[in-house]
């Protein structure tokens, strides 16, 4: 199956989160077709966590907690970092108190 060019599935991500009443914008855009994408959720008490993409065994695509529930300026500097190692990263941020995000949903594997 052909993987969705990057500047697709984040709309279609953030069209997703809106219809679930989910706030969300991208503070960054990366490169439209092949950039990685990161999803920062902050959940508005100075604590966020960061998800990003990742390939499992069968080369399959997944979602992985690379920070969970950490000072929300704890993720930012991780974020920072990976934006100076690939300028071609999307990043997203979500605002939600709960945490939700939907990334545990197997159609946005993506």
């Amino acid at each position: 199956m052909a993987r969705l060019a990057a500047h697709v599935w984040v709309g279609a991500y953030l069209s997703r989160l809106g219809a679930e009443g989910i706030y969300a914008h991208v503070i960054h855009r990366g490169d439209a077709t092949a950039g990685a994408i990161a999803v920062k959720v902050a959940f508005m008490n100075g604590r966020a966590s960061l998800w990003s993409r990742t390939y499992g065994l069968e080369g399959g695509l997944g979602w992985d907690a690379e920070i969970a529930d950490a000072p929300e300026a704890e993720v930012d500097a991780a974020i920072a970092r990976a934006r100076g190692r690939d300028r071609d990263l999307w990043v997203i941020e979500i605002e939600d108190r709960r945490g939700r995000h939907l990334l545990e949903d197997p159609s946005l594997a993506g």
